[in-house]
């Protein structure tokens, strides 16, 4: 590439190059550089992670949806709880509850965390940056007054990034392995809601992590919705069989409503980062952090 003056262009103003084959170590390396030095900025250092379906819809549209389906339903003269199409709408009924109770867990634990006052912001909301679940932590935290952080990621079918993310903390990855890395690398805490094969990808790769002590810092997994959680994975059955642990069991729990989560949750961080009087209080580093993964 030339520039103006006939003189080469340095590569690394070369967007060919850069988004060439031979410069993916590059662009690699600066999904990495690129947010440790926005959180840096930023001066965060922690985070409460949310997964969960990106196909939860807000309470209202969940039923505003049924409502229609409904009236078109009967105009046609289909039996109403016979149609398929019924039956999906009102799964979504059923999701749309989990999109509330975290929305209002992740009001809670932002509210609790800017109470903290301290001057680094500690133990902030991040999502996944879209729809869902995603949406649902980012607008608690707006809800509550405070900052929240996205790690949205470009897809083929495009996922935009939700409104109620912190402009300044919100992020787009193309590679996956280094948005996991971010979830993972500043989280204190993880909540996860139903959801489907990206969800399960991210729990078990974590609860991986944990399991084989690649993670070296404490940081708590919670399952929010026993019944769903229990039908889907049965972790009981794993342990019967030898292929995990019986102490492998204790590195989640379980919870059924945001108030319940949300004293775990307190309670375990306060055990773990903010009690001064236990001895085993973890000492966190400031950014950069030592490598966890």
């Amino acid at each position: 590439m030339k520039r103006n003056d006939d003189r080469p262009s340095k590569f690394y103003a070369d967007l060919n190059f850069l988004n060439s084959p031979d410069a993916r170590s590059i662009r690699i390396l600066a999904e990495y550089l690129g947010p440790l030095s926005l959180f840096q900025q930023e001066n965060i250092s922690g985070t409460i992670v949310f997964f969960g379906s990106s196909r939860a819809l807000p309470l209202a549209k969940a039923q505003e949806d049924l409502r229609q389906l409904r009236r078109r339903l009967k105009r046609t003269g289909q039996p109403v709880r016979e149609s398929e199409e019924w039956k999906r709408t009102q799964r979504k009924l059923w999701l749309a509850h989990y999109y509330e109770e975290a929305q209002e867990l992740a009001s809670l634990l932002t509210s609790w965390s800017l109470s903290l006052k301290e001057k680094s912001r500690r133990f902030v909301v991040c999502s996944g940056g879209g729809p869902g679940i995603m949406e649902a932590a980012n607008r608690g935290a707006h809800q509550a007054g405070g900052k929240s952080i996205g790690l949205n990621i470009s897809l083929p079918f495009e996922q935009q990034p939700n409104p109620f993310i912190s402009p300044e903390l919100s992020l787009e990855f193309h590679y996956f392995f280094m948005r996991k890395l971010w979830f993972v690398y500043l989280a204190k805490a993880m909540v996860i809601f139903p959801g489907g094969f990206g969800t399960l990808d991210e729990l078990m790769e974590v609860l991986t992590l944990i399991q084989t002590k690649k993670v070296n810092k404490k940081m708590m997994i919670l399952l929010y919705g026993t019944r769903y959680w229990k039908e889907i994975i049965n972790f009981d059955g794993l342990s019967r069989w030898g292929t995990i642990s019986p102490e492998d069991l204790k590195l989640f729990r379980y919870a059924e409503s945001p108030r319940s989560a949300f004293k775990i949750i307190k309670q375990e961080l306060h055990k773990s980062y903010l009690n001064t009087n236990d001895r085993k209080r973890v000492k966190e580093p400031p950014l950069p952090l030592k490598p966890i993964l």
